[in-house]
């Protein structure tokens, strides 16, 4: 392959605490070879002059739902799986463009099927463009509890779905089912949801000793676990159970940040899902933009206080920070870099914020060929004029894209 010479006007490499300054990479294949301030330029080689930007690791968002669109919520369990699959492909292609080089995938919406898997499958032999894709199959689900999507159907309908469990021994054949199809990590809903109708936030869908039982099952298989939890409950038994990650976490207390920071357990605070709908919960404007149902408002009016603590607490905790979005509960013309902006504006560091959304990103996935730039790492490689140290809000306007050494937006290029 034709070797590449990046050279920026500034760059992060997501392992020192500040910008190194102008440097010049070097990528031969998948691969960066050399970061220097003067790297040798093989014959041949591709010059890119990104002069007025910062180059930083590519982005990882590591909660959205590829499946999923608010604009189509009013009739979205009679779309087929096949329709379901192009949204995915459709969404794969704008988070790239976003700048979002890898992305996790925290419930697929296919509750007959595994179209997630074959998102996958897709992606990686070169079908579809877009982001790299980690699958963790179906959200499980007790009966009643966040994912059952019965709630939303008329009471003499009986859909089968995959993903709904209740008791250790049907938790754990589902487990075992999510992972046989593909999935290479276990989601599960530990408490009930804003976005859904019939549920509460504080609401704890599953005993510890069911907890327990789907953190072993999947475990046994080497699969780490992503627990969805809003209240301080859920969350306090879900990481008693051993899971490696909290999804939101939004209303988790002081004492139960401690214990996750004793363990080891991830929080990703999707806060431009949470804490933003909260403080704009008066806002009809908002509301109306948003296309949110009535009664995602009226939890998020319910419980705003509670929500808007939440954050301050995770930003004053030592916890480990994931970057994560929620993108699929709202619109994919939501540019999912405005979670950076949200995360600043809740008291949590551009460099945290960063990091959340690079190396510490990498790390929860178990990933050590992303989220740094480093000699011998993949080079997934995003740019942007301006700063992110001096202004996050730069993330939102990435005109550069790399992933895998292969170009996949150009400065000054627009998208088709």
């Amino acid at each position: 392959m034709t070797p590449v010479v990046i050279r920026a006007g500034n760059v992060w490499d997501g392992i020192t605490d500040k910008p190194l300054g102008p440097r010049e990479i070097l990528i031969l294949g998948e691969t960066i070879t050399e970061i220097e301030k003067t790297v040798r330029e093989p014959d041949g080689a591709e010059i890119i002059d990104l002069p007025g930007h910062m180059i930083t690791p590519g982005f990882i968002d590591c909660h959205v739902h590829l499946t999923l669109r608010p604009e189509l919520i009013g009739s979205f369990w009679s779309y087929s799986p096949s329709y379901k699959a192009l949204l995915g492909a459709e969404a794969l292609k704008t988070l790239l463009m976003n700048g979002f080089t890898t992305v996790r995938d925290c419930g697929d919406m296919d509750l007959h099927g595994f179209t997630v898997r074959d998102l996958k499958l897709a992606s990686e032999r070169g079908i579809i463009p877009g982001s790299r894709l980690i699958c963790s199959g179906h959200m499980i689900s007790s009966r009643g509890g966040h994912m059952n999507a019965m709630l939303s159907l008329a009471p003499e309908n009986h859909p089968w779905e995959n993903c709904l469990a209740d008791g250790p021994d049907e938790i754990r054949r589902v487990v075992r089912n999510e992972i046989k199809h593909g999935a290479e990590w276990v989601k599960y809903a530990a408490s009930g949801g804003f976005s859904t109708a019939g549920d509460d936030p504080l609401q704890v869908t599953y005993t510890q000793e069911e907890m327990n039982a789907l953190v072993a099952a999947a475990r046994d298989f080497n699969r780490p676990v992503a627990a969805h939890v809003l209240g301080d409950e859920a969350v306090h038994r879900s990481v008693l159970a051993g899971v490696r990650s909290v999804e939101h976490g939004s209303m988790a207390s002081a004492g139960t940040l401690r214990l996750m920071e004793e363990r080891g357990v991830y929080i990703v605070p999707t806060q431009l899902m949470a804490t933003r709908p909260a403080r704009m919960a008066d806002d009809e404007a908002y509301w109306k933009v948003l296309n949110a149902p009535a009664h995602m408002q009226m939890k998020m009016h319910k419980y705003r206080d509670a929500l808007l603590d939440g954050a301050r607490s995770i930003a004053e905790s030592p916890v480990k920070i994931a970057f994560g979005t929620d993108l699929g509960i709202f619109s994919y013309r939501t540019n999912g870099a405005r979670e950076f902006g949200e995360m600043v504006t809740n008291g949590i560091t551009p460099e945290r914020a960063l990091r959340a959304a690079t190396g510490m990103a990498a790390e929860l996935l178990r990933r050590d060929d992303i989220g740094v730039l480093a000699v011998g790492r993949c080079a997934d490689i995003v740019a942007m004029p301006g700063n992110p140290f001096e202004d996050i809000t730069v993330t939102e306007t990435v005109d550069f894209v790399m992933k895998g050494g292969v170009v996949a937006k150009r400065a000054g290029t627009p998208v088709s």
